[in-house]
């Protein structure tokens, strides 16, 4: 009990020097420990990584899920081993092909309009698939990585920065006493709280740059997750370029009616090569 006690008259002595001597530096133009010019540029890199990859995280969410409603209940990165066996929600693609679906078997797929309502139905609900894929790919291979930097190594780099910056106030608030010191007794005691201060900030500040080099490792992880990402976009664009394609030489050959007539649209042949489309009017009935 009386160790507790301690403690935490302890704590509280160092919370009351530390704000006094920020107040002095803040108002009165104290003097300060400066950090060399190396570190504050780490410091640097290390604020400018924070933002700018919060930014990226969230342009990347917003691309994947453009809803900000259904992005915070899914948190699909996050829940994404839970959606690969669940389903969850339909996509807008998958929505779509449901919907063209059912006006498909409404109006019988016999009929040219319901017969194409199911092929593009059919194409629409590949798209939404490779489109489910893609979010489930981008979701594990990019954003956790990503988040769980922000998550990890980016909070304790904040944390440590924290202490560095508290001991840096313990070590200039035992400066400021040694420089009021007048008695000689008082200078002595006063040189070993600046000693004890100094090895403690020391050896901080070696732990935060270490932890502050380490950027450049996460740099180069993040290089891979974007690259991922490239290459995940590439192949559901490249198949859905396909599919699009395949449905547009299907849908060549349907047959609409305008009025009473019938018209066939398909492909016309110009050297080999397919040219715009040729419509043969069928007799009025």
């Amino acid at each position: 009990m009386d160790f507790s006690f301690k403690k935490i008259a302890s704590e509280a002595g160092g919370f009351f020097s530390r704000a006094k001597q920020l107040t002095e530096e803040t108002f009165l133009k104290a003097e300060r420990t400066e950090l060399d010019a190396n570190f504050e540029q780490l410091l640097q890199r290390a604020d400018k990584t924070e933002e700018h990859t919060r930014r990226l995280l969230s342009c990347i969410e917003s691309y994947l899920q453009p809803n900000p409603t259904v992005r915070m209940e899914e948190v699909f990165y996050e829940k994404l081993e839970l959606k690969k066996d669940g389903g969850g929600r339909m996509n807008n693609l998958e929505s779509l092909a449901q919907a063209m679906n059912d006006a498909s078997e409404e109006f019988g797929t016999s009929t040219p309009y319901g017969s194409s309502l199911q092929k593009v139905s059919h194409t629409e609900q590949k798209l939404g698939q490779a489109e489910r894929e893609l979010v489930q790919q981008c979701a594990s291979q990019t954003l956790l990585p990503i988040r769980r930097f922000l998550e990890g190594d980016m909070r304790t780099i904040q944390k440590e920065r924290k202490v560095l910056n508290s001991k840096r106030l313990d070590l200039d608030a035992c400066k400021s006493r040694l420089k009021k010191a007048k008695s000689a007794e008082t200078q002595q005691a006063a040189e070993a709280d600046v000693r004890v201060a100094q090895a403690e900030f020391d050896k901080q500040a070696e732990i935060t740059k270490l932890l502050l080099e380490g950027i450049q490792t996460a740099h180069n992880n993040q290089l891979k997750c974007i690259r991922d990402f490239v290459e995940a976009q590439m192949s559901f664009y490249a198949q859905a370029h396909q599919l699009m394609a395949d449905l547009q030489r299907e849908l060549s050959g349907t047959v609409t009616y305008r009025g009473s007539s019938a018209t066939v649209i398909s492909p016309v042949q110009t050297n080999g090569q397919t040219g715009k489309t040729a419509v043969q009017e069928s007799p009025k009935v």
